[in-house]
Order: C-alpha cells, then structure tokens, then sequence
C-alpha cells in the first residue's frame, strides 16, 4: 500500500476557491456531487477514491485548463461506471454529460474486446472534454500504478497505453490544435512514466535471467 502525498480536503477547498473566483458553476456542483458519490470508496493504493479526480482536475488547471466542462468532466468521469449513478443525474449540461458517457468503456455485443477498446478510443475524439479527461486519467494512473499492479498488470497496461492513448493523443492533435501546448504537457508525462517503468522491469528481468 502507498500513501499519497496529496490532501483531499485541501485539494478541495482550492479547486472550490478557484472555481468561485472563476464562475465555474458546473464545477462547483460536480465537486459536491463527486465527493458524495464516492464516499467510502478507495482505490488499489489504499486512498480514498476522491483524491483521484481532484488531483486530475488540480491537474489540469495548473497545466491552463480552465474550461467549466472540461474540469466538470473530470470530476464525474467515474460516477456513473463506479457509483451506479445515471446520466440524468449528473447536476450538469448535456456537454459534460456526454463526454461522461464517452469515457464509460463498453463492450458491445458481438464485439472482441480489441475492437471495443478501438471503437472507445476513436469515439472519445468526439468530444474535448472527454479526449483531455481519459488522458489526464491516463497520466494519474501510469503514476500511481508501480507498487500497486502485479508485474504482469503493469506490462498490460503500458501496452494499452502506447497501443491506444498515445495514437489517441497524436489524433487529438489534429482534432483540437488549440490544445497543442496542453497535449505535449500530456505527451510527455505519460510517456515519461511507461517509459521508466518498462525499463525497470526490463532491467529486472534481464538480471533474473
């Protein structure tokens, strides 16, 4: 188990201030819905659920994102799918709401799971809140996953990565270049992490050899 060098409470009441500062009324409320909604859950680390989407969205507003849907969007990404929460329960519009959707990952019937996953990533191109939650989701988790996945766990989802999220993020380029300074930010973080990672499991298993 680790612990987490960041404090859900204090994460909180600065993402608060800044959204009241900032107008950011859908914020708001998906603060207060997300925190509710998680309530008792935690994750593989042993933190509390909550500190996942706030320290995305604490994220991703010292990286300049400020828009209202998008950090909305971060907060709620995991409500429905973990909490059994509708979409017509989400105290937001319908941009946050679909971009919600999008990031519920689905395997629809007659489909491999390898299609699905291409299917789930094309389909987030669709929206920007949605294309800049799943890789701000993807560079929490790549951070937080050495010391909680199994060896084997860790490998997969370093594949999943530069299978689908990098391809994802070179689309995203293309399909919302006034994000292009964000995205590199992105870039460079989760290939930074898998990168180091891979390398030390490479490392390891050379030497057991």
């Amino acid at each position: 188990m680790t612990v987490t060098s960041f404090n859900s409470d204090k994460m909180y009441t600065y993402l608060r201030g800044l959204a009241t500062g900032a107008g950011m009324k859908q914020t708001l409320k998906a603060m207060s819905f997300a925190r509710d909604k998680h309530s008792g859950q935690f994750r593989k680390s042993g933190d509390p659920y909550i500190i996942h989407p706030l320290l995305m969205a604490c994220n991703a507003v010292s990286i300049g994102i400020r828009d209202d849907a998008v950090v909305a969007t971060i907060l709620l990404h995991d409500v429905c799918e973990d909490c059994g929460v509708s979409l017509s329960e989400l105290p937001v519009d319908d941009t946050v709401r679909r971009a919600v959707d999008l990031m519920t990952f689905r395997v629809m019937d007659g489909e491999t799971k390898e299609i699905a996953k291409n299917r789930y990533y094309n389909m987030l191109l669709q929206s920007r809140e949605a294309t800049l939650t799943k890789l701000l989701d993807r560079c929490h988790n790549v951070s937080s996953m050495a010391g909680t996945f199994s060896r084997e766990k860790l490998k997969a989802y370093i594949d999943e990565t530069r299978r689908y999220v990098l391809p994802m993020l070179r689309k995203a380029k293309r399909v919302y270049p006034e994000d292009a300074d964000v995205l590199f930010i992105l870039k460079y973080h989760i290939v930074s992490v898998v990168d180091s990672i891979d390398a030390t499991i490479q490392l390891f298993e050379n030497q057991a050899e």
